[in-house]
């Protein structure tokens, strides 16, 4: 089953770094079923954040195919990647567009990182447009079983992360998205894919 992400803006009575306090609306995105749960979990997730009150002023369904983390970096970039295919009855090139949400800290570094996100793709694909995100944080579902607390913890080590990587964290990245990339193949040989 398919991930649905929510885009919910918030308003809410923020304290700035000057110390004054202001109202603020601040747009967050988290992957629910429903309206209803995404209603639940925003407020959740928000009365863990502040104290102040706080009110959902919209919900609605965003169009995000995936979500990356990546270390040392504090943006959400939205990225809009074109899929090429030759239709082989018209002759003719298709493109098919996803978007994806990326961590970086500026618009080059969105750009690279897209690029490693893709980097399992077999298709070709363009990255005509990147441009910042009004996300201020995301909230992944987890459903606490014990493999989805590992998924949790890495997810949030990657997006909280300040420090510099070290080789042995590599290793487990990598030894991740080498497992991702060969359970994909799996999956789509037994829906009838061939490579």
């Amino acid at each position: 089953m398919s991930q649905t992400w929510y885009e919910c803006k918030v308003k809410y009575r923020k304290i700035h770094e000057t110390g004054e306090q202001k109202v603020t609306t601040e747009t967050y995105l988290l992957d629910a079923i429903s309206y209803t749960e995404a209603e639940s979990r925003i407020n959740e997730e928000m009365a863990a954040y502040t104290s102040e009150e706080f009110l959902i002023t919209n919900i609605k369904v965003a169009n995000f195919s995936e979500v990356h983390p990546f270390e040392n970096s504090d943006r959400w970039f939205k990225s809009k990647v074109s899929l090429i295919a030759f239709d082989e009855k018209s002759g003719k090139e298709r493109k098919t567009n996803i978007y994806l949400l990326v961590q970086a800290n500026d618009v080059k570094e969105a750009y690279d990182n897209t690029i490693q996100a893709m980097k399992g793709t077999m298709g070709d694909y363009t990255i005509p447009v990147i441009s910042e995100s009004p996300i201020m944080d995301v909230f992944p579902y987890f459903s606490g079983d014990e493999g989805d607390l590992k998924e949790l913890e890495k997810f949030n080590a990657l997006k909280d992360s300040t420090l510099e990587p070290t080789n042995a964290l590599n290793e487990d990245l990598e030894a991740l998205d080498t497992f991702e990339n060969e359970e994909a193949l799996a999956v789509g040989t037994l829906d009838g894919e061939e490579d």
